[in-house]
């Protein structure tokens, strides 16, 4: 074994960790030897959601100690970034094994080192988290969370005043500041308890009155409360206050998933707790079917991500993506805004550099400022910091269902999104009309965008190392053409540069470091490759286009495109 990876497991062998630890780290040296290597070969990192592992002994996974220095190194990054401040911090969690333990671990460490802890009392959606923090006054707060991740996983999401998550250069400081502690015995775990306060009620009462305050059209609500409405939580935390928040706009006819409306974090009846997957949707489809919906909506464990499914002109029911989910919301709130006589002249919305192009198309023709930032909500919640008081952020969102409606969180929000969702639902039906109907007229209107994303595993020390290969190979060697088309631009996010491949002309990409790289093609289609900042995985997204002209050519248009999708995936090699 590497002499480091020895010297690791060696400080937890010995050192003040408790027996139970101790003797699963003599199991692994006895009976699984690459599992201890996995375990110990590094320490967890913050990466595009904070801390992110499964759960386990060791310093490259989630348990007690690494969740303890974590927060001991942004305890002390808090104190010296807030001097002479009475520091306040937020704790929320999820449904998953262990969630609960590892806030209250969370909340004494802070709380031993003097901060006021405000702890939720039960789960809370992650995006009530990123709420409370502005609505207390929080310098930060943490939520212990994986979000859609497997069982297996577990996390610490650390967001910092503004309610975004962390940032450069406050991620890698509170990292520098984890790894200047050279022992479990630097960290506080208790002594603080009279600092935490548990909060509850009166903060989901404020939070749903912020909900309500985002919905556009509650006179078509009051003419449609009755839309059949169909919902999964997916055994997480939206069951806490989706239900409400639906009540609140007024719908009266919601039907809630019973096999998984119970917070489990075994997550029984799916493979992973994501409404990405068809899988996760599937339950919610036949209830669906069964009851003759309008609308089918599934959130994640920590209620961020939202997942829908409506029926196609032939009334056949579909599982939209999340660049179409996007697209109709960002519509919707462009739209309903005009009309309404809300709009601003300084209005802005914003979305991922992996997200479909159509909504810089439909904010072109709007005149409204389209801003493309890093994957990940932070960057969004980032760039509204930025912003404020110069321009009037609408809406945000990004392709992996992710949506954040209103300036008053700085997180993805899949409660509000559900609730707005319907109401668009609503609003479409009191038009005769369905949400899919209105999004081929937007592909008629603006142009038919389709998008495609593939995502290779690669476990381990030896995946790390497989996926920074085939980075660089991209990076030093990028194909002249791909599917036929001439590769007319390479966009490096890591370097910070753009090239034309073809004139040689050079230019600087003004955001931050990122290992993204793009290929633009002569015909219009990018692809994306991306290796995850979470989980084990290189992400490849593919964008193609063409011209929708009615709604009748859409089947035929779309089979265009999807074979252009194959085409590209082919000639990579994927």
């Amino acid at each position: 074994m590497d002499a480091t990876i020895q010297a690791k497991v060696d400080q937890w062998r010995n050192g003040n960790y408790d027996a139970d630890t101790k003797a699963s780290i003599e199991e692994l040296i006895k009976n699984n030897p690459t599992e201890l290597t996995d375990s110990f070969y590094r320490s967890l990192e913050f990466g595009t959601g904070g801390l992110r592992g499964i759960m386990g002994v060791g310093s490259n996974r989630m348990n007690k100690y690494t969740v303890g220095m974590a927060t001991q190194g942004f305890s002390n990054y808090l104190k010296a970034s807030f001097p002479n401040t009475e520091i306040k911090v937020a704790i929320a969690h999820d449904s998953r094994n262990n969630s609960r333990f590892f806030a209250e671990t969370t909340a004494n460490v802070f709380a031993a080192n003097g901060i006021k802890v405000y702890l939720f009392e039960a789960l809370r959606p992650t995006p009530e988290l990123s709420f409370s923090i502005r609505h207390l006054g929080c310098q930060g707060g943490v939520v212990c969370t994986a979000s859609h991740n497997p069982k297996e996983y577990n996390g610490y999401k650390a967001y910092w005043n503004d309610g975004g998550q962390l940032v450069p250069p406050h991620d890698k400081n509170v990292i520098k500041e984890v790894e200047k502690i050279a022992s479990v015995d630097e960290v506080k775990w208790s002594g603080g308890e009279a600092n935490i306060t548990l909060i509850g009620a009166e903060m989901d009462a404020a939070y749903r009155k912020m909900v309500k305050s985002l919905s556009v059209y509650p006179d078509v609500i009051a003419r449609q409360k009755d839309l059949k409405i169909v919902y999964t939580p997916i055994h997480g935390t939206g069951i806490k206050l989706v239900p409400d928040v639906l009540a609140d706009f007024g719908f009266t006819n919601v039907t809630i998933v019973q096999e998984q409306s119970e917070p489990n974090g075994n997550f029984p009846t799916v493979n992973y707790p994501n409404p990405e997957e068809a899988d996760a949707m599937a339950l919610g489809l036949e209830k669906a079917k069964e009851i003759d919906a309008d609308i089918l909506l599934g959130t994640d464990p920590d209620a961020d991500r939202v997942g829908i499914g409506v029926k196609d002109s032939n009334g056949n029911w579909v599982l939209m993506n999340g660049n179409q989910t996007a697209v109709l919301a960002f519509n919707y709130m462009i739209e309903a805004r005009k009309a309404k006589g809300l709009a601003q002249p300084n209005d802005m919305v914003v979305k991922t550099i992996v997200t479909t192009e159509l909504i810089d198309e439909i904010a072109r023709r709007n005149n409204i400022s389209c801003y493309n930032v890093l994957t990940g909500f932070k960057w969004i919640a980032e760039l509204i910091k930025e912003k404020e008081g110069k321009e009037n952020y609408v809406i945000g969102g990004e392709e992996s269902y992710g949506l954040m409606i209103g300036p008053q969180l700085r997180d993805k929000d899949a409660v509000s999104a559900v609730a707005l969702l319907c109401e668009m639902a609503a609003y479409e039906k009191d038009k005769g009309r369905s949400l899919y109907q209105k999004l081929i007229d937007l592909y008629v209107q603006y142009g038919f965008f389709k998008e495609h994303l593939i995502s290779i595993t690669k476990k381990g020390m030896d995946g790390q190392q497989q996926i920074a290969a085939m980075m660089e190979g991209y990076r030093s060697n990028p194909p002249k053409t791909i599917n036929g088309s001439a590769v007319v631009q390479l966009l490096d996010y890591e370097l910070q540069q753009g090239k034309n491949l073809q004139t040689g002309e050079e230019w600087k990409i003004e955001l931050p470091k990122s290992n993204v790289l793009q290929f633009i093609l002569a015909d219009g289609s990018k692809i994306s490759a991306r290796p995850s900042g979470t989980e084990p995985k290189i992400k490849f997204y593919f964008s193609v286009s063409t011209q929708l002209p009615d709604s009748a050519a859409f089947a035929a248009k779309e089979a265009e495109l999807d074979t252009k999708i194959k085409g590209i995936i082919s000639d990579m090699k994927l």
